[in-house]
């Protein structure tokens, strides 16, 4: 089932959401309804708190990618209970980013190149891993969703407040995009 993506201004896109354990009431429909909500909406990660739900949760599809980036290929990864543990603060990288609950909103972002990140799978088996490049970006920016944050907030001096009045207008309501939105009552 597609979900409709909760925009900017949803309360639940602010808080820290909660671990999930095995028994998380109809986990696998819930996963499936993420993929069906990502594809449709053609992003390439979703966060749960994204519909609605505030617990750590999050699909990866970077298959979508890998005519551009082929290392991707194949990759679609279900994360539980993800979390950042360290950052290589050594090399950053800038690049744009967008997201599916800031609709045409696209910002460059400067992030690490590499984080260590633990995490469980679809089956509850736990990982503990350094990862690079790309999807550590994307991961970064999947995993903020978790902690309340969305990209924006990494924006700093004149960037920030030149995006302001758009982030105002998606409160609002007035933008457009081609899936299913929740609105801020």
């Amino acid at each position: 089932m597609i979900l409709p993506i909760y925009t900017y201004g949803q309360p639940v896109l602010r808080q820290e959401a909660e671990d999930i354990a095995p028994d998380y009431p109809e986990l696998p429909e819930l996963i499936q309804n993420m993929w069906d909500t990502l594809a449709r909406s053609e992003g390439i990660g979703l966060a749960a708190p994204q519909i609605g739900l505030s617990i750590r949760l999050v699909v990866i599809d970077l298959d979508v990618i890998s005519e551009d980036l082929p290392e991707y290929k194949d990759y679609r990864r279900v994360f539980i209970n993800p979390y950042i543990e360290e950052y290589d603060e050594n090399e950053t990288d800038t690049s744009e980013e967008g997201c599916l609950s800031l609709p045409g909103i696209h910002e460059t972002v400067r992030r690490p190149t590499r984080i260590r990140v633990t995490y469980l799978d679809e089956q509850f088996q736990e990982h503990d891993e350094w990862v690079g490049g790309y999807l550590a970006r994307v991961m970064q920016h999947e995993f903020d969703h978790l902690d309340g944050k969305v990209f924006t907030d990494h924006l700093k001096g004149l960037r920030r407040q030149l995006v302001k009045s758009k982030l105002i207008d998606l409160i609002k309501g007035r933008f457009s995009c081609s899936y299913k939105v929740k609105l801020r009552k």
